[in-house]
């Protein structure tokens, strides 16, 4: 009779146990489930008042000066779409003349890879808004701040905020808003 020759397991044993330790490494890594519990919480002013020399005529001395302060051009509500937010966005010219978008009183969960971002979608309640916003236009202001708090963001001198009605706090990583805002012209 013949000798059955058993072949070792370890072998094979080994390879699943580092083929599942990668595996987990890779999903921890793309879905980071601890951000679900990791706040971050950033509250920025927005920028101070800027001085200007009053005109001759509105002048009540030679040295009268003006306080000139943030002009809101647009605002909306957040309302929720892969993750509760809430929170008010606004479109802000400065009294430099320059521009930001400012979330204030933003309440969303914290995850991987989140951005804020300018568009010219329309804003849908529920799943029908998760995937609209980089179907059209829009502009990266960077990466989320904080998933709470008050924050700005600049945007660029030659952008034409006629064209963009909305924002989004955006997850590039699974390509779906968290939540978005309409934008009103005030």
């Amino acid at each position: 009779m013949g000798r059955v020759r058993k072949v070792p397991a370890r072998p094979l044993v080994i390879t699943v146990l580092v083929a599942v330790a990668v595996g987990g490494g890779f999903g921890l890594y793309w879905f980071q489930p601890w951000k679900l519990w990791q706040d971050k919480t950033v509250e920025e002013a927005l920028p101070p008042l800027a001085e200007t020399s009053a005109p001759p005529a509105a002048a009540s001395s030679p040295t009268s000066t003006t306080l000139t302060g943030p002009q809101t051009l647009a605002s909306g509500e957040l309302i929720s779409h892969e993750h509760a937010t809430s929170g008010t966005v606004k479109l802000v010219r400065l009294a430099d003349g320059s521009r930001i978008v400012r979330l204030e009183n933003l309440d969303t969960s914290n995850g991987p890879d989140l951005r804020v971002w300018l568009t010219d979608a329309p804003v849908k309640e529920g799943e029908a808004g998760w995937h609209v916003f980089d179907d059209g236009q829009y502009v990266s202001l960077g990466k989320l701040k904080g998933n709470k708090g008050s924050q700005n963001y600049a945007l660029p001198e030659d952008i034409d905020l006629i064209r963009y009605t909305s924002v989004s706090i955006w997850c590039d990583r699974f390509d779906v808003s968290f939540g978005a805002a309409e934008l009103a012209r005030v």
